[in-house]
């Protein structure tokens, strides 16, 4: 029951806003009585809370396993920017609530991302750098800019992927979800452009 009141308050933060939803409206779309969600949740403000912790918990736990599973820094990078897209678009509300916290809320979300993102924001610094020296990544690359837009980029474009999708015209009988996956197959390839030098062999002679 906990999960499926966090479920679908992500889904109506994310429409309608923190200010513009109510525990009654989560109530009934769950399927349950105001007294019954409170029994789990004591407030608003803490069921809010609740389902911004559980977005970001999720990578504390799940960036140590991907940086310890890949050896390369191109394959890093593409573990750890595929797992940020597949949490997103397992359900792309999570990216669209964020989106809307950043617009609404911004102190609260980002004293969330100081708490839970600036720490490996550090971290993957350090493996950008480390490709610097090596002379993998331009050395004029801001390795935090780079993240934070990287991060900005996935989510915005999850966020608003049913409105750009619907802009692909051809071929005419795509599905919106493969018109999605478009967009967001071609923001990867322009992230990973911007952050690898070529390698002798994709330079054409």
């Amino acid at each position: 029951m906990r999960e499926n009141i966090l479920d679908e308050s992500t889904r109506l933060f994310a429409a309608r806003g923190f200010e513009g939803t109510s525990l009654g409206r989560i109530a009934r779309e769950v399927g349950i009585s105001k007294p019954s969600l409170l029994y789990h949740f004591t407030s608003k403000a803490s069921l809010h809370r609740a389902v911004l912790d559980g977005v970001f918990e999720h990578w504390s736990r799940e960036l140590p396993r991907i940086l310890k599973l890949a050896s390369s820094g191109d394959e890093r990078w593409r573990a750890l920017t595929q797992a940020v897209v597949d949490f997103f678009l397992d359900d792309p509300d999570r990216a669209r609530l964020l989106l809307r916290e950043m617009l609404d809320h911004p102190a609260e979300l980002r004293a969330l991302f100081e708490e839970h993102v600036l720490p490996w924001l550090d971290v993957l610094s350090t493996y950008i750098e480390r490709g610097q020296a090596r002379g993998e990544i331009p050395a004029d690359l801001d390795p935090h800019a780079y993240l934070l837009h990287t991060v900005h980029h996935i989510i915005s474009g999850i966020a608003l992927s049913q409105v750009f999708a619907n802009l692909y015209t051809t071929p005419t009988d795509q599905s919106e979800q493969a018109r999605a996956a478009r967009h967001i197959t071609e923001l990867l390839r322009i992230t990973r452009a911007s952050l690898f030098l070529p390698s002798p062999g994709d330079l054409t002679p």
